[in-house]
């Protein structure tokens, strides 16, 4: 289903960013796998997949903060410092192991890369430019996209330690406009939660809003331009018939 709350000019758009976990790939198996291998780690309690789901979105780490706290019943600002570097210390390398397990694109989403970047290529066609902006550690998201054959679809992939800041402030997303030569109005930032919908408000560009993802109810909070059910309703919104 799709559900429109300010039409995307989808005739004059020319840089696709799109978000990783979520978005493009369901990862949630191995995020909460190594999750709940550090808490082990720690000698801590495991959490269920669903909650850990819950927490992504933000870097990982708010993600061990947010698991930490959940633990023991503090927010996350108040975790010790000292287990949450421990955690942090474990984590890394762990995720790194288990990164490829069970990650997977979601159904739709190898289709609708292909028909974007197919169809920047046909003559006389607005060209088009697609990237990855996500918050996930750059390291890990360059071994994702690699491994599923999805990263010679993008100019730049770029992550939540890319840069001094991560989403939703608009650093990168800026930095991949002015990489591409796009104007903020032909431009489309595609995530699965409030945070991706904010930096695109922060650097004034259009929103798709993907609600099979890792934060639907968080679209709740922060409405996109326009809120697909899936993959598959990507080109739907994105190319002209």
């Amino acid at each position: 289903m799709i559900r429109v709350f300010e039409p995307i000019p989808h005739a004059s758009l020319e840089l696709y960013v799109f978000d990783l976990d979520g978005t493009m790939v369901d990862s949630t198996q191995d995020l909460a796998n190594s999750v709940n291998e550090t808490l082990g780690e720690l000698r801590l309690a495991a959490l269920p997949d669903a909650v850990i789901a819950g927490f992504v979105g933000n870097g990982v780490p708010l993600l061990l903060r947010r698991s930490l706290g959940r633990i023991a019943n503090v927010e996350p600002d108040a975790v010790d410092a000292a287990l949450f570097d421990r955690a942090l210390a474990y984590f890394l390398p762990c995720y790194e192991r288990h990164m490829l397990e069970n990650t997977q694109l979601y159904p739709g989403a190898l289709a609708a890369l292909e028909a974007i970047y197919t169809a920047g290529k046909k003559p006389g066609a607005r060209k088009k430019t697609l990237a990855i902006c996500t918050n996930k550690p750059e390291k890990h998201s360059l071994g994702i996209c690699r491994a599923l054959g999805i990263d010679k679809y993008f100019m730049r992939i770029y992550g939540g330690d890319t840069f001094k800041t991560r989403k939703p402030d608009p650093e990168g997303l800026r930095a991949l406009m002015a990489e591409a030569g796009a104007d903020p109005k032909a431009t489309v930032m595609i995530g699965d939660s409030k945070g991706d919908v904010q930096v695109a408000r922060n650097a004034g560009t259009w929103s798709l809003g993907c609600a099979f993802g890792f934060g639907p109810q968080t679209l709740l909070e922060n409405r996109p331009d326009v809120w697909v059910d899936s993959a598959t309703d990507w080109t739907r919104v994105l190319l002209p018939e």
